[in-house]
């Protein structure tokens, strides 16, 4: 690849919007079936969101570096990239092998974590532009990765959530590849969520209408809110949720008013609030992002306590929305056995992993090795329990 360099910004403010975009939403992506078409976590609006209200940056734990390919007088190539002091809103698991290798005298962290923060959603890690050779841009921005990690002092490199044929390119370059399992639903074709029910086994089916029939009790109404309709009370009242579950759940939440209001100016359009309300209050929500295939639900909260609630805010009006935009599939976030009786299904993942220490390496990969073989059984196994007829 002739005339071209690497750099590296610590900001995406150094980055045009268009040519960022660009990058991770080439015009023509998606010409697999299951593949999306328009990404919204990889824009140039998320992710610098994400630093301007200070979610990412300086005492965060993601300090951004993203690595950026540039010749002909454009931007080639780009990856999202963050060095890591923690191994916090990832949602794919080292933190035994930093425990380990620290044990062992070593020092894991600073680590290089190619992802986009707190989103276990697979996407595009190496953004490469329509017309680049994908081969050479992927070694060059290996190389720029690589050369990264010596420059910081970090001890790895992680792509999490990257696409299948990103995993493969990566293992040509020596990256370890690491699988794990989602649960999404799939839309085959449904004209309603009646539909939907009707490829259920009966038992579940009935189970499903009773959960939505109690959710709803007297007093309860779910709102859809999307593009202009989503207004600063909206984001005030989900806000709320978003801090009492989050400071439960997790402890410190990880994001914060400013991120969703940036988000909402920007990209309302690509948004979908769920809100419910009693007696004219909003007490439940669930915020979920809009791609050209795909429905991703991401964070939800509440402020009281209502028997199946979180199953129709969540799961059941995402599947609905999918339905009538005629999407491809709810991919509801990371963990969760519960949403199998729900109608999703078990979906695997991939990340790539690149380590500096040949015997730190050589565990790890060993460990790898013995987890896909567990990942892939467990997938198969629990594709068994979904509520689906049997042929």
């Amino acid at each position: 690849m002739p005339e071209i360099e690497l750099k590296v910004a610590t900001s995406l403010s150094a980055v045009a919007a268009a040519d960022w975009d660009a990058c991770a939403n080439p015009p023509g992506a998606g010409a697999d079936p299951g593949e999306e078409t328009h990404n919204p976590f990889l824009t140039h609006a998320f992710l610098s969101a994400l630093e301007e209200s200070g979610c990412v940056g300086a005492r965060t734990g993601w300090t951004p570096v993203h690595v950026l390919l540039e010749g002909q007088g454009r931007l080639e190539g780009a990856v999202p990239a963050y060095v890591k002091t923690h191994s916090q809103g990832e949602y794919v698991f080292d933190h035994a092998w930093a425990d380990a290798y620290e044990r062992a005298g070593g020092r894991y962290y600073p680590k290089i974590q190619v992802a986009v923060p707190f989103t276990p959603v697979t996407g595009r890690r190496l953004l490469i532009r329509n017309g680049v050779d994908q081969a050479a841009a992927t070694g060059r921005l290996a190389e720029g990765l690589r050369a990264l990690r010596e420059q910081v002092g970090a001890s790895s490199i992680h792509l999490t959530f990257c696409r299948p044929d990103e995993g493969d390119r990566l293992a040509g370059a020596g990256f370890l590849q690491r699988t794990d399992q989602q649960y999404h639903w799939h839309n085959e074709g449904y004209g309603s969520f009646e539909d939907f029910l009707g490829a259920l086994a009966s038992r579940k089916r009935k189970a499903i209408r009773r959960e939505r029939r109690d959710a709803l009790a007297p007093g309860l109404v779910v709102e859809r809110l999307t593009g202009s309709d989503i207004r600063p009370e909206h984001w005030d009242a989900f806000y709320a949720f978003y801090m009492d579950t989050g400071s439960r759940k997790w402890g410190r939440p990880y994001l914060n008013r400013a991120f969703f209001g940036l988000v909402g100016e920007r990209m309302a359009e690509r948004i979908l609030l769920v809100m419910a309300r009693r007696e004219g209050r909003y007490i439940a929500g669930a915020i979920n992002f809009i791609g050209d295939r795909a429905l991703y639900g991401r964070n939800w909260g509440c402020i009281e306590d209502h028997p199946f609630l979180h199953f129709e805010v969540c799961y059941y009006q995402a599947i609905e929305f999918a339905i009538e935009r005629g999407l491809a599939r709810v991919e509801a976030g990371a963990q969760g056995e519960h949403k199998l009786a729900r109608g999703y299904r078990p979906a695997l993942t991939r990340s790539a992993h690149d380590i500096a220490d040949p015997s730190l390496r050589r565990a790890v990969a060993a460990y790898l090795q013995r987890e896909r073989i567990y990942v892939e059984a467990a997938a198969e196994e629990l594709d068994e329990a979904t509520p689906f007829r049997r042929a």
